[in-house]
């Protein structure tokens, strides 16, 4: 590239390029599975520059973890209303066999044999999807219920989507979804 070709910098731009790409390796290929120079590559950059606006590895994963958790994908981050059925159509919804992708439980489940990712993505769940369900809740036990709700979740997730056992992939949606409902509402109330 010459100095006239060169792209302009953008320190935002290019730190939003890299968590682009390593949200995606992780997510495909697990922490394990993947290295800081293979992301980089993709982001168009030096693992060098992945390293200055990271840190490392670990603390690229850790705002990956942070970024895929964040949003309230599976449990409302608003009112109660009727939660339990709110969370078992989201699960059913995004565990369709013709759903786009897996997101935020792709990334745990390829990535969660390592145990600092382990930790990583505990801390992700408390921070975000645990800590919008346990606020969601009343009552005692709220964490432990959440953490048992999150449980049936990643349990569905896994039979519904990843290993794809011919009842659950092939179940009809509403019945499917009722049934989950009814499952939910013993953590929720």
């Amino acid at each position: 590239m010459t100095p006239a070709t060169r792209r302009p910098r953008n320190a935002a731009a290019t730190r939003q390029a890299i968590l682009t790409s390593a949200i995606t390796a992780f997510t495909r290929f697990g922490y394990d599975g993947v290295g800081v120079r293979d992301i980089a590559a993709d982001a168009g950059v030096t693992a060098m520059l992945v390293n200055r606006y990271f840190g490392s590895k670990e603390g690229l994963f850790t705002e990956v973890v942070d970024a895929s958790f964040a949003p309230p994908t599976m449990v409302p981050g608003g009112e109660p209303g009727d939660l339990a059925a709110e969370i078992a159509r989201a699960l059913v919804d995004r565990t369709a066999p013709d759903a786009e992708h897996l997101g935020p439980f792709e990334l745990m489940i390829k990535s969660a044999a390592n145990p600092r990712a382990a930790e990583i993505i505990r801390a992700g769940i408390e921070k975000h999807v645990g800590a919008r369900f346990t606020a969601a809740l009343t009552g005692p036990d709220a964490q432990e219920r959440a953490e048992t709700g999150l449980a049936l979740l990643a349990g569905t997730w896994l039979m519904r989507r990843l290993i794809a056992t011919p009842a659950l992939r092939d179940a009809d949606s509403d019945r499917l979804t009722g049934r989950l409902t009814r499952m939910l509402e013993v953590v929720v109330e």
